[in-house]
């Protein structure tokens, strides 16, 4: 994850929803400001996804595609903290 004056500079995909939805997603967020993309990337990624949105999960009560969207908007919101972490490492 890359960031500069508050947006979304670059994102680096270690690991994605096998329909490619993950890559696909992180494009559209690429310049967005990071509030904007934490919320949009989820969006982006129930877009994408290939998943049959009518299958519901009986565990977690959600279509796998709602599913992907949270778990994608978590994951970006997890590496824009350790990134926002590194980089204040670097400046103290």
């Amino acid at each position: 994850m890359k960031t500069a004056d508050g947006r979304i500079a670059g994102i680096e995909t270690l690991r994605g929803a096998p329909c490619g939805a993950t890559w696909e997603a992180a494009t559209c967020v690429t310049g967005l400001p990071w509030q904007d993309a934490v919320v949009r990337i989820g969006l982006e990624t129930q877009f994408f996804c290939t998943a049959d949105p009518a299958g519901w999960d009986p565990i977690y009560g959600k279509s796998p595609v709602h599913f992907a969207g949270k778990l994608h908007s978590a994951a970006l919101k997890s590496a824009l903290q350790r990134s926002y972490k590194k980089d204040a490492e670097k400046t103290s």
